[in-house]
């Protein structure tokens, strides 16, 4: 049987009296010192098709260990979830009464969705390749919208190639990945407009081996440079002796003599604005996409660690006009999901 989410005693829902309780920094508590205490956390669930240590899932994991150590949040989670057990996983959640369920549902779109109809009083924020609907308002949607910290990464990585050819692997030709790759590529050719990509796919989120092989088939057909959507690549150029740029999190402590740069996905924004909706009770169906962009902190470019000092200044004071034109607004990188082509 569905758990009801009313309160008994009020006739209005848990959502409703989140946003008119917990909602408050302080909440009035008899016998509490001073008749104050802190509002209870709220129960978050997060829900992954991966480990945890893949790069996209690792910065949601994170921040929503961020917000559980500041007391803002009480979270749990469910890592490996294979798709066809994802939605009733969804269910298992929403039945024990978490209040905000996140993840990822590229490959189980209309099953989530499904789901998140049969529990109006819980939110749903998930990672998707589509848009909200406003006929689902619990159901909001996120992407890692780093393109501007992947175009800053490209300005580094066109300076730096010396056969001006650069390698890209990914995991799928989807949005989330193909805008990332484009303003890579945008970048690169600022500094050297006669660049060529070498671009392929593996075919999966999480598979070092196949990502190693296909860099070192890049590497043979001339790439100096590697972009490593995926965990594998920078395996393959360290073994080369060649460089790479990371997407995502930051690996140079992993690879202090070949990652140059790393575009690094902040998702603390886009959670702490989700955590805020639920608490006031105004979370809706919205696109949760805009909180990834550098103007919202949801992105920057990891500190250069052991290439400081060592990428071309030209590409530097580029890279600095442009962060300061992009947090101004001056200058927009370009959104595109087309599938990247091989050039």
């Amino acid at each position: 049987m569905k758990t009801s989410l009313t309160n008994a005693a009020s006739g209005i829902t848990r959502r409703r009296f989140l946003g008119t309780t917990a909602g408050t920094a302080l909440v009035v508590a008899a016998g509490a010192p001073g008749g104050l205490r802190a509002a209870e956390p709220l129960k978050v669930a997060g829900i992954y098709t991966v480990p945890v240590e893949q790069q996209w899932v690792s910065r949601i994991h994170k921040a929503a260990g961020i917000a559980q150590d500041r007391g803002d949040i009480a979270y749990v989670f469910s890592e490996n979830v294979s798709n066809t057990d994802y939605a009733r996983v969804m269910r298992e959640y929403a039945e024990q009464g978490y209040q905000l369920i996140i993840g990822e549902v590229f490959a189980v779109e209309q099953e989530a969705r499904e789901v998140a109809a049969e529990y109006p009083d819980i939110a749903f924020l998930m990672g998707s390749s589509f848009k909200q609907d406003d006929a689902l308002p619990n159901f909001a949607v996120f992407d890692n919208y780093i393109q501007d910290a992947s175009y800053l990464t490209g300005i580094i990585a066109g300076s730096m190639t010396e056969t001006a050819n650069i390698g890209m692997v990914g995991g799928f030709p989807i949005p989330e990945v193909n805008r990332l790759m484009h303003a890579f590529m945008a970048g690169a050719r600022e500094m050297n407009p006669d660049i060529s990509f070498q671009v392929s796919f593996i075919g999966s989120w999480f598979d070092p081996p196949k990502a190693k092989e296909t860099a070192f088939a890049m590497i043979e057909n001339g790439a100096d440079m590697l972009y490593a959507e995926r965990f594998g690549v920078s395996d393959a150029a360290q073994e080369k002796g060649i460089l790479a740029i990371g997407n995502v999190i930051d690996t140079q402590a992993d690879y202090p003599d070949t990652v140059v740069a790393s575009a690094i996905w902040h998702f603390e924004p886009t959670l702490d604005k989700a955590i805020a909706e639920v608490q006031a009770g105004t979370f809706k169906a919205a696109d949760y996409g805009v909180y990834s962009f550098m103007q919202e902190g949801g992105c920057s470019i990891a500190p250069l660690g052991t290439f400081e000092g060592k990428v071309p200044q030209a590409a530097m004071d580029l890279v600095k006009q442009r962060t300061d034109e992009i947090m101004s607004g001056a200058y927009v990188v370009e959104i595109n999901d087309e599938e990247p082509k091989s050039s």
